[in-house]
C-alpha cells in the first residue's frame, strides 16, 4: 500500500495513485507502473484530442486537406471533389472514420475508393464502409500491431441472427433497429463485460461481426462499451489467423 491520493488513470480508466515523488522508488520497487505528472497531462490531452478528432475537423479543415492533397495529385482531389461527391460528404467519410479511431493519413486510399464507387454510391455511410475494407491492413495492424493471430470476440449465432433481423432495411430502403429492450440490454451488458475481459488479459476489445452488421453495431455500442471496436469480416486480411477469444450472446 502506497501513500498518496487514489485516483483514476484520465486515459485508460484504471485506477491509479498520485504520489510524492519521493515515493517513486518504493512505488517501483513494490511494482508499480509510476508516471510522472507532465506524461499524465500529456497522455490524457492525447487521448482528449484522439476521441475528439471527428468533432475537430470541421469544413474548414476538410478544406485544408483537400488543397494539401491537391498539390500532389491534383487531378485525381478535382476528379472527386467536388464533381463526384461535395465537400460535406468527403468531411462526413473522414469523420466517420475518426470517429472509430480509424488513421486518415492514407488520403490517396481514401480518395481513390470514392472515386471507383462515388459515381453509384452517394451515401457517406456506404462510402465508409468501402473505405474501411481497403483500409483493412492499417486498421488490424492499429490493434493488433504484426501479431498473425487476432483473438476476437464473436456475436453466438442466435444474437447474430436477431441482430441482423433487428437491422433488416424497411421498405424505404433505410436500416434501422427494431430492437426488443431485452435483446439491448443482454448486447450492452455481454459488450461491456467482454471488452474489460479482454483488457484484463492484455488483448484488444475487437468485436468481429458480418460486414452488414458492422456500421449499426459500431454506432449501437459507442456508449455502452465506448473501447469495444467494431470489425467487419471483410475488413481482415487474408493472411491472418482469427482465434475466437470470447462469444457474445445469451451466457455473455
Amino acid at each position: 500500500t502506497l501513500q498518496g491520493t487514489p485516483t483514476t488513470d484520465p486515459a485508460f480508466g484504471l485506477p491509479a495513485i498520485w504520489i510524492e515523488s519521493r515515493l517513486k522508488e518504493q512505488a517501483q520497487l513494490s511494482g508499480y507502473t509510476v508516471v510522472d505528472a507532465s506524461t499524465v497531462v500529456a497522455t490524457h490531452l492525447s487521448q482528449v484530442l484522439h476521441t475528439q478528432a471527428a468533432s475537430l475537423l470541421g469544413r474548414e479543415e476538410t478544406q485544408a486537406l483537400i488543397e494539401h492533397f491537391a498539390k500532389f495529385a491534383p487531378k485525381l482531389i478535382e476528379d472527386v471533389v467536388p464533381k463526384l461527391i461535395s465537400v460535406a460528404v468527403f468531411q462526413k467519410i473522414l469523420q466517420n472514420l475518426l470517429d472509430e479511431g480509424v488513421h486518415i493519413r492514407d488520403l490517396r486510399t481514401v480518395i481513390e475508393v470514392v472515386a471507383e464507387n462515388a459515381p453509384r454510391i452517394q451515401s457517406a455511410d456506404e462510402l465508409t464502409a468501402l473505405v474501411r475494407v481497403a483500409l483493412g491492413d492499417a486498421i488490424v495492424q492499429q490493434l493488433y500491431g504484426r501479431a498473425s493471430e487476432l483473438a476476437v470476440i464473436a456475436l453466438d449465432p442466435d444474437m447474430e441472427r436477431m441482430l441482423l433481423g433487428a437491422f433488416m432495411p424497411s421498405a424505404a430502403g433505410t436500416e434501422g433497429a427494431a430492437m426488443e429492450p431485452g435483446l439491448a440490454d443482454m448486447l450492452f451488458k455481454g459488450a461491456a463485460n467482454a471488452t474489460a475481459r479482454h483488457e484484463d488479459e492484455g488483448i484488444a476489445p475487437v468485436l468481429l461481426v458480418p460486414d452488414r452488421l458492422r456500421g449499426p453495431l459500431a454506432r449501437l455500442l459507442k456508449r455502452a462499451a465506448p473501447r469495444l471496436r467494431v470489425v467487419a469480416h471483410a475488413e481482415i486480411p487474408e493472411t491472418s489467423v482469427i482465434r475466437v477469444n470470447t462469444i457474445l450472446g445469451a451466457q455473455s
